[in-house]
């Protein structure tokens, strides 16, 4: 479960909790290999000279701060953004070192749309852009795995909150 119970308050149940999907990571991963390549060719091509040898390690520090940045970050980004939907709210929570978070009521969602963009179809994966009734206007979830299915499953449970659920309401029973 990517979110975690103290977040919840007391009788909210939790719908939906996920993480981006992998393919995320897609880029990050190339990045790598990127920087391992180019701290490879520096070696090979620099040879084993005294001053190559200082100029070598000189790229490899380069590599392992591109490594760093472009690799190890976003893993880390990836790890710890999380998305989740309870009975009650749309929860998102993400950062590193400084943590960020999205609380959106479900009673203030007015619209929430849907992008799959043609790298996301393969993986089942997209976007949902979350408009609400606030100044921030829209939250926008990246990588979210089944993404059809989960804007399915808020949708439904936008529609029981408005008193849509599958039974007749009293007031239709009449009609």
């Amino acid at each position: 479960m990517a979110i975690s119970e103290k977040l919840l308050n007391p009788g909210e149940k939790l719908i939906i909790s996920c993480r981006q999907h992998p393919k995320a990571l897609f880029g990050p991963i190339l990045w790598l290999v990127v920087f391992l390549a180019i701290g490879v060719a520096g070696q090979v091509i620099l040879g084993d000279g005294d001053t190559a040898r200082w100029t070598s390690r000189g790229v490899w520090v380069v590599c392992v701060l591109g490594i760093l940045w472009f690799t190890v970050r976003p893993f880390f980004d990836w790890l710890t953004t999380v998305h989740g939907v309870t009975d009650r709210r749309l929860i998102t929570r993400r950062g590193i070192i400084t943590r960020r978070g999205h609380d959106v009521p479900l009673a203030r969602i007015s619209d929430i749309q849907m992008e799959v963009h043609l790298l996301d179809r393969p993986f089942g994966c997209g976007s949902l852009v979350v408009t609400d009734a606030s100044t921030f206007g829209n939250v926008r979830l990246n990588d979210i795995p089944h993404v059809e299915a989960t804007q399915r499953q808020i949708n439904e449970l936008l529609h029981s909150l408005h008193g849509g659920g599958g039974a007749a309401r009293p007031a239709d029973e009449g009609v």
